[in-house]
């Protein structure tokens, strides 16, 4: 019996207004369960008043931390060549290391220093936190806030974080100018991943909703050139922290499967493209006529699909998060993966084979 798990998460920006739809679907041959909500969030600018700064007084200790605005030259000193060296969309290149069983890091390097960190897995030294630690021990270190603020020159801005975001993905001001995002895995409550930005970077992502009084830096205007490396990076970030992820949580690593990414990104191009967001695409096909048109054989199959997250990484903590995601993420039977990303669209196929 073919079981495959399908799943969307969208986020949505249309004139300033922020619309977050969640829908979850498994499905045997014989049943369907689905579950949907949806959040709507508002985007103004702030008004002219004095807002809290927020700021941890925590230091940093951890060794980690120490790289960034470190030079490219320090980086290759100390790790060497990086496995990977992907483009983002917003100007800086991802520097990729890990061991590809648990431990994995990224560098986000800009005009030749390190600009934005993301790590998660074991052996990271990021004192005084430290991945697996609960939420409630976070707290008592870190200043956890819905409001953190910025204030550059003339232009203030403040990141409103939800409730719920204050516990999946609270922001942290570490400095004037650096702060830290904590990727919490709320299952078990514990630490799952990091990552660290300058302000500049954190105001290109946006991964919050944002009311603010200034001018915001933009991400650069990608070629079709440019954003297919961008989206041959990103699946192969998916592939890589997939694997740690399932690592974390005591499951088998996956096998990269070509034909497989294939027919995911064609999944997420067509959905970018004919403006919808479903696990069946417009004459109705999915998942299974998907793989059947590539002649892919399988005993089971899944799929994540998500939409406008800043990034890779974003998805991937939205998908670990979310009860059907989790489920295709964590499923201890499969043993392929193949992911396809188009813009900010994002597919992965799961595969059980003989």
């Amino acid at each position: 019996m073919r079981f495959i798990p399908i799943v969307i998460v969208l986020l949505l920006v249309l004139s300033g207004v922020y619309y977050l739809f969640e829908e979850s679907e498994v499905f045997t041959k014989d049943s369907i369960e689905p579950s949907s909500q949806a959040v709507e969030k508002s985007d103004n600018k702030l008004q002219s008043k004095e807002v809290p700064d927020n700021r941890s007084t925590v230091p940093l200790e951890g060794n980690t931390y120490q790289w960034m605005n470190k030079s490219t030259n320090e980086l290759l000193e100390k790790f060497g060549e990086p496995l990977r060296k992907d483009a983002s969309p917003y100007g800086y290149e991802w520097w990729l290391y890990t061991n590809e069983q648990n431990q994995f890091i990224q560098f986000g390097v800009e005009n030749d220093s390190v600009v934005s960190i993301y790590g998660l897995g074991k052996h990271l030294s990021i004192e005084p936190a430290d991945i697996g630690m609960t939420y409630d021990s976070a707290r008592d270190v870190f200043t956890m806030s819905n409001e953190v603020t910025y204030n550059e020159e003339s232009s203030s801005y403040t990141f409103k974080l939800s409730d719920e975001e204050l516990v999946e993905r609270p922001l942290v001001k570490i400095t004037d100018s650096i702060f830290l995002q904590l990727y919490f895995d709320t299952v078990t409550q514990e630490l799952s991943a990091f990552r660290m930005l300058s302000a500049d970077t954190l105001l290109k992502h946006q991964p919050y909703e944002m009311h603010y009084r200034g001018e915001l830096p933009e991400a650069p205007e990608l070629t079709d050139e440019q954003w297919e490396k961008v989206e041959e990076g990103a699946e192969q970030q998916i592939f890589h922290i997939t694997n740690v992820m399932r690592s974390q949580h005591g499951k088998s690593g996956l096998e990269w499967d070509e034909n497989v990414s294939d027919v995911a990104y064609l999944h997420s191009e067509d959905m970018a493209q004919n403006s919808y967001f479903s696990h069946y695409a417009e004459n109705g096909d999915g998942l299974k006529e998907r793989l059947e048109a590539k002649n892919i054989f399988y005993q089971s199959a899944g799929e994540n699909i998500a939409a406008q997250y800043p990034d890779a990484q974003a998805a991937l903590h939205g998908w670990l998060n979310s009860k059907g995601h989790r489920e295709a993420l964590l499923k201890e039977d499969f043993t392929h993966l193949g992911a396809g990303v188009h813009r900010f669209h994002y597919t992965q196929n799961f595969l059980k084979k003989e």
